[in-house]
C-alpha cells in the first residue's frame, strides 16, 4: 500500500471511483506477500501490483467488472499445465485476492482516512471480510486503544474503530485480534462465527496491519555510513545517522536519512525508542565511541547490531566489551565484521553486503547462492 500511497490519495481526494485489488493469502513460492496491491480506476489507469506481472491482466478484468457493480470478490490464481503460460503463477505458488470497489463519496472518504493514517506512519489495522455469514468488503479499521469507538465521522487520529463488519459481537472480536496483530506486527486471515465466536469457521477477514516503518540507526558520519543510509532508505527504513563530529553529522552529507543527530552515540541511543524490528549499524570503529555504545546497544532489543571493523578490531573490542561486563551470549549478538562475504569494496557495495545481512537475519535466509540450493525460492510466510 505504502508503494502507490500517493497516488490512492490523489484518488481519493479527487472523488475518482476505483476498484483495489489486495493479496489476501500466499500459499507456497509466490511473488508477493499479502497486502499487496493493485488500483484500477474507470480510465483503465493502474497502480500497484500483485504478483509482479503474472496475473496481472485477469485481475485487470476482474477489477474493471467490480468496477462496473458487479460486486467485491476473491480470486484464486495457482498453476496448472493449462495455465502457466497463461492466467497463472509460473512460480508455482498459489494467491488469493480480494478485488473491492471504492465509488461513492462515503467509502472514499473512509479510505482516504486510513491513507492518512498510514501516510502520518501512525499504527492501524484494516480488517475485511473475505467470505462467509457477513458481507464480502465489510471494512472495520482499528486503532490500537482499548476504548473503541464506532462514529463513522471519527478524524484520522482519533483512537478506536472506524466502520462495521455487520455485527457488534464481530467487531468486537476482529477489534481485539486487530490490535494484537498490529503489536505484533502480523498480517494474514482470521476465522470466526457469524457474532465473532472464537475457534469458528463461518467468516474469514483478512487482517492488513500498519505499523510505522521500522528504524535503522547508523553510528559513525563516514563515506559507509552515506552509502548504508541511502540503502537502508530504500529497504523502507526510517534512518538515523548519528556522529558526535559536528563537522561531519551535517544533511548535505546524508540528504536521504531521515534525520541526522549530533550527539555522543551511547548517549542518543539510551535517550531514543529501539524496538525488535530495530536495526543497529556502528560504523566508527573507534574504541572510545564503540564500547559504550555497544554496552547500551546489547541492553536493547534491537534485531540486529552490526559492526564495523577488521577481525584484529573486532577481537579488541570483544576484550574491551568483556572487561566493561558483557557477557558472552550478549556479544554473540553482534555480527561482526559487519556484512555477508560478497567481495565487497566501495562504501556502496559494503552497504550491500550489510543490507544483505540484515535481510538474511529477519527471514532467515542461508545467504548462499540461489542456485546451488533446492525447494522453494521464497520461504513460508
Amino acid at each position: 500500500m505504502r508503494d502507490i500511497l500517493p497516488g490512492l490519495q490523489a484518488r481519493c481526494a479527487a472523488g475518482t471511483p476505483f476498484a483495489l485489488a489486495t493479496v489476501v493469502a500466499v500459499h507456497g513460492s509466490a511473488p508477493r506477500d499479502p497486502g499487496a496491491v493493485m488500483a484500477v480506476d474507470g480510465a483503465g489507469s493502474v497502480l500497484g501490483s500483485v504478483s509482479g506481472g503474472c496475473v496481472e491482466g485477469d485481475v485487470y478484468e476482474v477489477a474493471r467488472e467490480v468496477l462496473a457493480g458487479a460486486g467485491p470478490r476473491v480470486v484464486s490464481y495457482g498453476i496448472s499445465d493449462d495455465e502457466a503460460f497463461g492466467v497463472g503463477l509460473t512460480c508455482g505458488g498459489t494467491i488469493e485476492v480480494l478485488v473491492r470497489a471504492y465509488v461513492s463519496q462515503a467509502e472514499l472518504a473512509d479510505l482516504a482516512a486510513l491513507l492518512d493514517l498510514i501516510a502520518a506512519d501512525l499504527p492501524v489495522a484494516e480488517a475485511t471480510v473475505l467470505s462467509g455469514a457477513a458481507e464480502t468488503g465489510a471494512r472495520l479499521v482499528v486503532r490500537p486503544t482499548s476504548s473503541p469507538t464506532s462514529s463513522p465521522t471519527s478524524s484520522p487520529g482519533t483512537l478506536g474503530a472506524l466502520g462495521t463488519l455487520g455485527t457488534e459481537g464481530l467487531d468486537a472480536a476482529v477489534t481485539d485480534d486487530a490490535r494484537g496483530m498490529l503489536a505484533q506486527g502480523l498480517t494474514g486471515i482470521q476465522r470466526y462465527g457469524a457474532h465473532g465466536q472464537r475457534r469458528m469457521q463461518e467468516v474469514a477477514v483478512f487482517v492488513r496491519t500498519y505499523a510505522p516503518p521500522p528504524r535503522m540507526i547508523v553510528f559513525g558520519a563516514i563515506d559507509h555510513a552515506a552509502a548504508t543510509a541511502r540503502i537502508g532508505s530504500f529497504l523502507g527504513y526510517r534512518v538515523t545517522v548519528c556522529d558526535a563530529r559536528p563537522a561531519f553529522a551535517t544533511r548535505e552529507r546524508f540528504p536521504t536519512a531521515d534525520e541526522v543527530v549530533r550527539a555522543w552515540p551511547h548517549d542518543y541511543l539510551e535517550a531514543t525508542e529501539v524496538d525488535a524490528r530495530t536495526v543497529i549499524c556502528v560504523l566508527t570503529h573507534e574504541p572510545k565511541f564503540d564500547v559504550p555504545l555497544l554496552v547500551a546497544a546489547l541492553r536493547t532489543p534491537a534485531a540486529y547490531i552490526g559492526v564495523m571493523g577488521s577481525r584484529r578490531t573486532h577481537s579488541d573490542r570483544l576484550a574491551r566489551l568483556r572487561e566493561a561486563g558483557v557477557d558472552e551470549a550478549a556479544l554473540a549478538r553482534l555480527a561482526s565484521p559487519v556484512g555477508l562475504d560478497l567481495g565487497a569494496r566501495t562504501p556502496e557495495e559494503t552497504a550491500v553486503s550489510i543490507a544483505a545481512e540484515i535481510i538474511q537475519h529477519r527471514w532467515g535466509g542461508t545467504g548462499r547462492p540461489l542456485g546451488e540450493l533446492t525447494g522453494a525460492i521464497h520461504r513460508d510466510r
